[in-house]
């Protein structure tokens, strides 16, 4: 056997070479991964795997050279070339294979195995073009297994760390750089010398008893060098599998959360993108039209009567209608046009580069849909849409504003007769509306600020002398001012904000009867409002014994106004309402009376104490008129059932004259007195020797 010697040099120059090829092949990673080269991936790909593949075929030849091989020996070509073409078939591969954005368990190991045999095999085929003249190699075959060993658990561990470096900031990047490429190139330098050891250089007249015998010191070194280093590749790669497993079960779980996620946007019934969706896509569009001449169509859409279908078939069936409209549209829509259900009978059609007439076409097109009927259940189900169609950007530009826009033009859809579409144009309605919708926004901090103050407006006598006064509530709005209850009662009572505010103003009514009781001063009742909702309310009695507790006031001080047409919604409700109110002292009083539902066959049973004629029947009052001959009737048989007689609106001088003249008991309105704060009132009240006329028209 020929004893091989090495040059160190050449072997410091191998290694060098190793190290360069391997921080190339990581550096060509990189440079793939980057998005801006995604094009030209598969060329660069080619080509950097031909010149990694020499590089690391020129480390191993520079490896082979390194050794002091007997004189005479040369390369086959063949085979050399062979050997180039693994290289760069197992370079090109390592490259793709840590490109990829995951890096499942069994692509790790195949791309192990792959890449220590390409390793291996280049040394291999490149040593079997290795010719020496008269001599023969013999290989150690314990050394040739430890060589692949090395190279596929060398190379495992490289791909791992390869795929963990993007998933690290800096500043570590740059240790883990280093610390892949000295992997790499270990697995490298490493299993080309095992290789080399496993080669035994034997003259051809030699006689081999023992194939790969050497000195008994240098086998148990390089044995013991072969060993730590395979035990440590082996139990790093090993701690990299279990690293990766730990990987892909916590990319489940982000995969699970994003399903979770999506879930959250998507309808349960029909599977379509809901209302938490519309958030996100829209403001995707709108960044992507910003300066786009392009236009986008919001067609809101919302089923006529769709709560009679549920009553009369079952919700089952409601379902089922939501689900066959919901495939029946999808079916007929582009790439550009996504539905939406964003509420239980509401969907939204948002269909991109659209113009107001393509939108309408549309439209029509999704009336036609759902008008040709459903067969669900065995049974015909025929129902109908109000659509209202808002455009981007004249419409609106977020998302908030075209769907409010939107849903305003479907409503005058609705009030067209249904059936139809509308196109969303401000008119003073739809402002007014869109602006009444803001007063109600703002009308829920007013309610839990109390942003309230009640007003007085004084009641006569005939002969002009102050005989009460009615509560009338005001909101100090931060911005507006003051406004009166036409601006926002009717949005108290839609959102049910009325009740806290009624209750509001009946506490500040008990606490001013109470100021005035305590103080002595001349006191008048005071006549609070009620609200239907408030007067259906189920904590009402509980509410007014609690007040007349706290406040110790006597009950007929305090007169609760109810309007004609609640009275008359639910009589019976009302008489036993009446009753047990009248039962606790408190007086009552019939608001706008003769306004649509008057019946003096019902007036009989109602315990009231008053009642207050609707100024619409004295706004034209003249001598010898038609109202003044009904105001005669009212009047009259009011007084023969023991009932208050309260004109409202008292606006001019012969008013008043005829209103007396009929037998009127009390007065009410402009002519004689404005409501006023509480300030302006205790004016009035400091002198009650003057009549109340001259004195309340000074103010």
């Amino acid at each position: 056997m020929v004893d091989v010697d090495y040059d160190s040099s050449l072997v410091i120059a191998s290694v060098i070479v190793a190290f360069l090829a391997s921080y190339l092949a990581f550096s060509v990673e990189q440079f793939l991964f980057q998005k801006l080269y995604t094009k030209h991936e598969k060329t660069v790909l080619l080509a950097s795997g031909l010149f990694l593949g020499f590089a690391i075929w020129s480390m191993h030849i520079v490896g082979i050279l390194a050794c002091q091989l007997p004189a005479g020996f040369y390369f086959d070509p063949a085979l050399t070339v062979l050997s180039y073409i693994v290289a760069v078939v197992a370079s090109t591969f390592s490259i793709w294979l840590t490109t990829r954005s995951t890096l499942p368990m069994p692509r790790l190991i195949i791309g192990a195995i792959f890449m220590g045999l390409g390793i291996s095999g280049m040394h291999y085929i490149g040593m079997l073009g290795l010719i020496l003249p008269n001599h023969q190699v013999r290989y150690d075959a314990v050394l040739v297994v430890c060589s692949l060993l090395i190279a596929m658990s060398g190379s495992g561990l490289s791909f791992w760390l390869a795929f963990k470096y993007k998933m690290i900031y800096a500043p570590y990047k740059w240790q883990l750089k280093v610390g892949i490429t000295a992997m790499l190139a270990l697995s490298i330098v490493a299993m080309h010398y095992v290789g080399m050891a496993a080669a035994h250089f034997h003259m051809q007249s030699e006689l081999l008893p023992i194939l790969g015998q050497m000195p008994a010191g240098q086998g148990l070194l390089l044995f013991t060098i072969i060993f730590i280093t395979s035990l440590i590749l082996l139990a790093v790669f090993a701690v990299a599998i279990l690293d990766l497993r730990l990987e892909e079960r916590n990319n489940q779980l982000l995969a699970a959360n994003k399903e979770l996620a999506n879930l959250a946007m998507q309808d349960n019934l029909t599977k379509l993108p809901n209302r938490l969706f519309l958030i996100d896509y829209a403001q995707m569009l709108m960044n992507e039209y910003r300066d786009s001449a392009q236009k986008i169509a919001w067609i809101y859409i919302d089923l006529d009567r769709f709560k009679a279908i549920n009553d009369a078939f079952g919700h089952h069936v409601g379902d089922q209608l939501l689900t066959h409209l919901t495939s029946r549209i999808q079916r007929h829509l582009t790439n550009e046009q996504k539905l939406l259900r964003i509420g239980g009978d509401e969907f939204l059609l948002v269909a991109e580069n659209s113009s107001p007439e393509e939108a309408i076409q549309m439209a029509e097109k999704v009336l036609q849909w759902i008008q040709d009927g459903f067969l669900i259940a065995g049974k015909d189900i025929n129902i109908s849409a109000s659509i209202g169609i808002a455009m981007y950007p004249e419409h609106g530009n977020n998302p908030q504003d075209l769907l409010i826009n939107a849903d305003a033009a479907m409503l005058m859809s609705k009030e067209q007769g249904r059936n139809t579409y509308s196109m969303f144009n401000y008119t003073l309605d739809q402002q007014e509306s869109k602006s009444q919708s803001k007063l109600i926004n703002d009308l829920y901090k007013a309610v839990e600020e109390e942003q309230f103050v009640l007003f007085y407006q004084p009641k006569f006598t005939t002969d002009y002398k102050i005989c009460g006064v009615e509560a009338l509530i005001r909101w100090k709005h931060p911005t507006l001012g003051l406004l009166t209850p036409n601006m926002f009662i009717q949005g108290a009572e839609k959102t049910g904000l009325i009740i806290r505010m009624g209750y509001w103003a009946l506490e500040q009514a008990c606490k001013q009867i109470h100021a005035w009781e305590q103080s002595g001063e001349p006191f008048f009742p005071i006549a609070v409002n009620l609200s239907a909702i408030q007067f259906e309310h189920k904590h009402l009695f509980t509410t007014l014994e609690k007040l007349l507790a706290q406040y110790k006031i006597q009950p007929e001080h305090l007169i609760i106004e109810i309007t004609e047409s609640t009275a008359m919604h639910h009589i019976e409700l009302s008489i036993r309402t009446f009753e047990r109110l009248r039962h606790m002292g408190i007086r009552i009083a019939i608001d706008d009376f003769g306004t649509g539902h008057s019946s003096f066959l019902y007036l009989k049973k109602l315990p009231v104490d008053e009642l207050k004629i609707d100024r619409g029947f004295i706004r034209d009052l003249q001598a010898g008129s038609k109202d003044e001959m009904i105001l005669e009737s009212i009047i009259q048989l009011a007084i023969k059932l023991g009932l208050t007689v309260t004109a409202e609106g008292v606006e001019t001088p012969l008013q008043a004259e005829i209103l007396t003249r009929l037998g009127c008991q009390q007065l009410q309105g402009f002519l004689l007195g404005m409501p006023v704060d509480l300030e302006r009132l205790n004016i009035f009240l400091s002198d009650l020797d003057r009549t109340a006329y001259p004195l309340l028209q000074g103010v």
